[in-house]
This record gives structure tokens, C-alpha cells and sequence, in this order.
């Protein structure tokens, strides 16, 4: 959802902004520019999906004047970049897709708390109990499956069976990508570090690696592979669009608390080095709130609405269904899986 201003209030709130400029005060970040911190502006550094937040950049603006600077990577490489400049970041706000990285940011040291009221408008399943950051969304681990080959009977009890024998070949996965890391994440602090050493063992020899997890469920549409470890956006994504790379896909959901119904917190932060922290706080406040929320409820990212007690898409299983684990986002660390993984042979 998009919220339009008339063209006179445009100009009325981008006036406003410009008289509080001294209010901002504070000299620039080293690499932003003077005009960004005397004029209020503020840099997101995003590693959400580029339409979704680019939805809630505009609503934003619309709202407040306030104009959001967006500088677009994936998890690792945002929090690694924010981790390298330090104190010297001109990063106002940092947002990611899954929980690992703003682990790395927050134990680096580098966030400004949370304002209580953000804090507030999000639920403690869905923020880190150190309240460092916050979350913004959520998505959920699901199993995709080739329905014309497969019935739900016939599918694995738990996410940790597809470790077994029986599914050597028979399951796809995306280990490179942040997505799946998250999920190996929250198996370590589920299971510990050994069982999920286990696992990851067994999927070395089990699974069929692709990149990417769009990629993963195409090929399972397309028979290459029966199932697939993903996220459950990717489904509802193409069925909004096409359903040409997923006609022939269905989802099961694990359920049962069981590891594979972790449901990953993407998340917000401000950063300390920030210039314009009013702004940047009020930037996250907007996106956890009522109208930024919306944007997932009403919108095609597909991911789930978790602040501010509005309700998720409803093409989306409801989160109370899911039985998802509880996993708290501050203890999903990045080293220890990259670790794991590259000892199993999967990076």
C-alpha cells in the first residue's frame, strides 16, 4: 500500500523538514555527503527485498517529507560493510531479511536502542530480547514437494529426517544464500552445535544444491527434484503472478515446533553513527507501525505482517498455525554456521 500526499503537501512537509535543519545538527558521516545530514535525510542500508522496502520508503516520505536514501545488498554483505566502517558508517538504518546479521551488527556493538515505542508495537516473538534492534516481518520454513509425485503421507516428520538415507537425492536446497544460513542458525540453538553438525553431514550427502531458492522450487516444478527447503514466499509470490514455476508445486509445513517451522525475523536497527537518529528512529517506528505493516498485509512481498496487531496477507497459513520453534533472534550467529557449513563441504 502507498500513501500520496497532494503535490501542496508535498511541498509544505519538505519545507517543514528544511526549517529543522539545526534541530538534526551534527557534522556528516564519513562517506555521506554534508546536504544528507544537514538537510535530515537519512541512509538505509537494505538487504530486504528492494520493492518491498522501496513501498515503505514512499509511505514514508508521503507521510513525513523525510527523504530515505536506499543503498541495496544481501545480509552478509550489508552487516559486514556496517561492521568494517564502524563508528564511521553512514548508515541511518539497517534492515535485513533474516535474523543472523543483526546479530553481527548488534554484537559488534553498532546499534542505537530501540525506542520504547517501536519496541512496543512488536511482539517479543518477534524481536530480539535484547531489544537492539526490532523485527519488521517474518517468513516461514516450508517444504515445496512435486504434488504429482508426492502426497502429504508420504513427506518427513521433522526437517532433520531429510538427513536420512531415504532422501538421498530427493530434496533441494540454496546453502549459499542467507535464507537457508538463518535456518541452519536456528537449528544450532534448537538442537545444538553437534546435531546440527549431524545434519548437515547428511545433507551433504542428501541434497541437491541449486542457487538460489526461487531456483530450488523451479526445479521442483519441473521434476528435477521431488522437494525443496525454502521459504514460503517464493510460492505465494509466483501464484500471484504467473503460477508458471509453481503449477506443479504444493507446501508442507513441518508444524510441531519441530526446527523446520522456524519462522525468521527480518529485521530493523538504528545505527549509532547516525546523524539524523530522530529521523532514523521515526523511519523504524513507521514501518512496524499500523500503516507499515499494511504494506505486507495488503502487498505482493507475501511475508507476514508482525507488529502492530495487524493481521498477516490472508492467502498465508496464520502464524498461530504454523507451531513454528522459540527462537530467540539475538542468538542466531552467522560465524558458527559459515563455520559449520564450510566444514560439511556446503560453502
Amino acid at each position: 500500500m502507498k500513501i500520496r500526499n497532494n503535490a501542496l503537501a508535498g511541498i509544505a512537509l519538505a519545507a517543514t523538514a528544511a526549517l529543522g535543519l539545526s534541530a538534526c545538527g551534527g557534522s556528516p558521516a564519513p562517506g555521506s555527503t554534508s546536504a544528507e545530514a544537514t538537510n535530515g535525510e537519512i541512509t538505509v542500508y537494505n538487504a530486504q527485498h528492494e520493492s518491498l522496502t522501496k513501498e515503505w520508503v514512499d509511505a514514508f516520505t508521503a507521510e513525513t517529507g523525510i527523504k530515505v536514501t536506499l543503498r541495496q545488498g544481501d545480509d552478509t554483505e550489508m552487516s559486514n560493510q556496517i561492521v568494517q566502517e564502524g563508528a564511521g558508517s553512514p548508515a541511518d538504518v539497517f534492515l535485513t531479511e533474516n535474523s543472523p546479521a543483526m546479530a553481527q551488527v548488534e554484537n559488534a556493538g553498532l546499534f542505537a536502542d530501540v525506542d520504547k515505542a517501536t519496541v512496543a508495537q512488536v511482539p517479543a516473538a518477534f524481536r530480539p530480547s535484547t531489544n537492539k534492534w526490532t523485527g519488521i516481518a517474518a517468513r516461514s520454513t516450508v517444504l515445496v514437494y512435486d504434488k504429482t509425485k508426492l502426497t502429504e503421507d508420504k513427506l518427513p516428520k521433522s526437517m532433520l529426517d531429510l538427513a536420512k538415507p531415504e532422501w538421498k537425492g530427493k530434496w533441494a536446497a540454496s546453502p549459499s544464500g542467507a535464507d537457508f544460513q538463518a535456518i541452519v542458525a536456528a537449528l544450532v540453538e534448537l538442537k545444538g552445535q553437534a546435531a546440527a553438525e549431524q545434519w548437515l553431514k547428511g545433507m551433504k550427502e542428501n541434497a541437491k544444491v541449486y542457487k538460489g531458492n526461487s531456483t530450488a522450487m523451479k526445479a521442483v516444478n519441473a521434476g528435477e527434484v521431488e522437494t525443496a527447503l525454502i521459504y514460503h514466499y517464493y510460492y505465494f509470490g509466483d501464484q500471484a503472478k504467473t503460477g508458471e514455476n509453481s503449477k506443479n508445486v504444493s507446501q508442507h509445513y513441518f508444524k510441531n515446533q519441530d526446527p523446520g517451522a522456524f519462522l525468521s525475523v527480518s529485521g530493523g536497527g538504528v545505527l549509532k553513527s547516525s546523524k539524523n537518529t530522530e529521523k532514523a528512529q521515526a523511519f523504524l517506528k513507521f514501518i512496524t507501525g499500523k500503516k507499515g505493516q499494511e504494506v505486507l498485509q495488503k502487498g505482493t512481498s507475501f511475508e507476514y505482517a508482525i507488529g502492530s496487531q495487524v493481521p498477516a496477507n490472508d492467502k498465508l497459513v496464520p502464524i498461530k498455525d504454523l507451531q513454528a520453534p522459540s527462537v530467540d533472534p539475538a542468538k542466531l550467529n552467522s560465524k558458527t554456521v559459515s563455520d559449520l557449513m564450510t566444514k560439511a563441504g556446503l560453502l
